[in-house]
Formats: C-alpha cells, structure tokens, sequence
C-alpha cells in the first residue's frame, strides 16, 4: 500500500507557481491599453479588478502603478467615480526641471541657460510660419500684452511675468502645434520658478524688455520674418548675459 500511495503522489502535479508583474510590467501594461484602444483624455478606464483581471496583477500592483501614472499625468482618478485618461501634460517635466534647477548648485546655471535656447529655437526657427499665420486680431492681443507689460512695470496691471509668459504663449499659437505649445509653456513656468532663485529678474531690465516686444509686435504686423527673427535674438541675448552675471557672481 505504501508503493502505491507513493505512486500516486508522484502522479500529482507540483503546484505552478504564478509569477507576479513587475511594477513596470503593470503600467506598461495600462500604457499599451491606453493605446490599443485609442482612448483620449478624459475616457474612463477599466475597474480595478478588471485591470487586475487583464493584467494578471494583484491589487496593490495595480495600485501603485496607477500612482505612477497620475502622478505622470497619464491617468487621473476622480475619487467616487473612476479612473480616467489624463491630460497627457508636461507638468511632469516641469517638476523635475524645477527641481533640478533649485536643488544642484552646479547645474541651475545651465538649467536656465538651456531652456532660454530652446525657447528661442521654437521662435526663431518658426518666424517665416508665425510671421504669415498669425492674425491681426492676434496681433492686437501681442500688443495689449505689451501694454499690460508697461502698465505692470508701472505698478498697474496683473503683473509683468503674466504678460510676458502671455505673450510668448501667444506668439507661438498660430503653429497649431500643441506639443510645442506644451513644451515652451513647461520651459517658461520652469523659468519663472527658478529664475528668482538665481537673481537674475530685476526691474532695471524691464524697459528693455518691454521694447524688444514692441519690435517683435511690429515685426509681425509688418510681416517681415528677418525683422521678427532679429527682435528676438535682441530680445533673448539680455536674457543670456544676465544668466552669466549671475553665473559669475556666485
């Protein structure tokens, strides 16, 4: 009996051992759902024990990579209602620029020195586009910008940083390009945030500054693409000296 009993167990299978996603596994896996139902912003996403379901994960798995992507900006969980496709922003990127800007004394420096160029190549290297696309109505809203920079550098108005940063939002609108519109917007907002830090926003520079706008406003309404390019290397250079200055005096 005990020959059998033995052959028996030996005829029962060891138990399978099921391996658990990894952490990135899951969120890739939501990624690729995302993609492969060609979901946008704001449409719902699966439950949590569907996801569980689909992905072969447990729940604190999915969990953990669904805090991953909120905090990415992918999803977005609306508590009592559901998980959704998020907005898909850079404010991610954001984040981590800023924070290296203010945390490495070494590269804060270089942070906004980099961000400068790349504002600049979006413009620059779009003027004979935004030059020829932008409408008067967009025009006259450049200029008010303009306007509310001088009335702020007055002490009226909503503030001089809000204008510029409107402005140059703006100019860029006509493009249609929303990841260039994302991506100079993230640049600004990191700009703003770090650039006090480094003292490299004084009221000194303010007159010269609202000038290069109006040179770049009566550029485009002149529709002169060399003009327009010209006003913001003038513009931008100022920017770049006083990021040395202040590089030097540290």
């Amino acid at each position: 009996m005990a020959v059998g009993q033995r052959a028996i167990r030996q005829r029962v299978p060891e138990p399978k051992t099921v391996r658990q996603p990894l952490r990135q596994e899951v969120v890739d896996g939501i990624k690729s759902y995302i993609l492969r139902n060609d979901l946008r912003p704001g449409d719902p996403l699966p439950t949590e024990p569907a996801l569980c379901e689909a992905l072969g994960a447990s729940r604190s798995s999915v969990r953990e990579a669904i805090r991953i992507l909120t905090a990415l900006d992918i999803v977005e969980v609306r508590h009592g209602h559901g998980t959704y496709v998020g907005r898909l922003s850079l404010s991610a990127l954001v984040e981590s620029l800023t924070f290296r800007g203010l945390l490495s004394p070494d590269d804060d420096f270089q942070v906004m020195s980099d961000l400068i160029e790349v504002r600049e190549l979006f413009e620059r290297g779009m003027a004979d586009r935004l030059v020829s696309s932008l409408a008067e109505e967009q025009i006259d809203l450049l200029a008010q910008h303009v306007d509310e920079m001088r009335r702020a550098g007055a002490g009226e108005g909503r503030g001089f940083v809000e204008a510029d940063r409107a402005f140059h939002t703006l100019l860029l609108a006509p493009l249609g390009n929303d990841l260039i519109g994302q991506l100079s917007t993230a640049f600004w907002d990191v700009y703003v945030i770090v650039a006090p830090h480094l003292d490299v926003f004084t009221r000194e520079h303010e007159a010269a500054t609202i000038a290069n706008h109006q040179r770049i406003v009566d550029a485009v309404r002149d529709r002169d693409p060399v003009e327009f390019a010209a006003a913001l290397t003038e513009h931008y250079a100022p920017v770049r000296q006083r990021i040395e200055e202040a590089r030097a005096r540290r």
